[in-house]
């Protein structure tokens, strides 16, 4: 493959990203609010998320274009980060479909992040691309749309795909850190009830994931999930295992209340009960490397 674009590739995904694809593109440029600058053979090029500053030219003789700008949903509701989670995500998508829209030729296939979130709190019922049921809250709201904004423009010689991605489980950032030294502190036990279901997927699936899709062009909407979605108080139980800690103090509502206004986050993170299940790529015959937790556990703490 020619040229891979990512938007907003700084972070953690990222990162598995660009390690999963570094050899399989001549060429990978990533879209940044940082300076522009070449290291390690990824050409950086700053752009705001917003207007067109000359990083649009980029976009011509793509073979992809992936989208992961959005702020981060790990900080407190207020006001005006509502507006900034939403205006991130909708006047990003926006102005690439406009940067699409203008090239000469196009990137084949552009895959936009999208969420799990999407989906209702569920402990009764899996959610699949086709049955899922949407709820109707702050964070669901954002998802759809979001995805409007994605859809909603037709680029004719673009594939379009977004990505209902769940927690993703990494060595190196995502929830993994803050999980993996709770269960290491003795902090480990259930959250909340400890009924909801956490659906999840390691970093390596993740990155095979979005590699299958392109390979395969799957466009619309799909869950980026492990096929087994595990209860909190389950999947707690595992960490601790994992990491040789024989008990975990449980964290009631209350206290997750208190301990998300201290370190500036929502309680919604780990208390919403996402049953997602990953049904159009296992029907498209993608294999899961690691599709069990205990071994997702064991890889990650390696």
């Amino acid at each position: 493959m020619k040229k891979l674009i990512i938007a907003a590739g700084t972070g953690f995904l990222g990162q598995v990203l660009i390690n999963h694809f570094k050899d399989k593109f001549e060429e990978i440029v990533i879209l940044t609010r940082r300076k522009s600058q070449t290291v390690d053979g990824i050409k950086y090029v700053n752009w705001n998320a917003r207007t067109f500053s000359g990083w649009e030219k980029e976009l011509e003789n793509a073979t992809v274009l992936i989208n992961l700008a959005g702020k981060s949903v790990d900080c407190r509701y207020t006001k005006e980060n509502k507006k900034a989670i939403l205006l991130s995500r909708i006047e990003s998508t926006k102005i690439l479909n406009k940067a699409v829209l203008n090239c000469a030729t196009p990137p084949k296939h552009w895959l936009n992040s999208s969420t799990s979130t999407i989906y209702r709190f569920s402990l009764d019922k899996q959610m699949d691309e086709i049955d899922g049921e949407i709820g109707n809250d702050f964070s669901i709201n954002v998802a759809l749309s979001w995805e409007k904004a994605f859809f909603k423009t037709e680029t004719p010689n673009t594939l379009k795909t977004a990505l209902r991605t769940s927690i993703v489980l990494g060595k190196n950032g995502s929830a993994f850190i803050p999980l993996k030294t709770l269960a290491k502190t003795g902090f480990g036990g259930k959250q909340g009830k400890g009924n909801q279901f956490i659906s999840w997927i390691h970093e390596e699936d993740f990155a095979n994931a979005v590699d299958f899709i392109i390979q395969k062009e799957i466009t619309g909407v799909i869950n980026i999930v492990s096929p087994e979605p595990i209860r909190n108080v389950d999947f707690m139980a595992k960490l601790r295992k994992a990491v040789g800690f024989p008990f975990g103090i449980p964290m009631n509502t209350l206290l997750l209340e208190i301990g998300s206004f201290f370190i500036r986050t929502e309680t919604e993170l780990v208390l919403k009960s996402r049953n997602v299940i990953p049904k159009r790529l296992l029907e498209n015959g993608f294999e899961f490397k690691f599709g069990d937790i205990d071994e997702a556990f064991k890889n990650l703490l390696r």
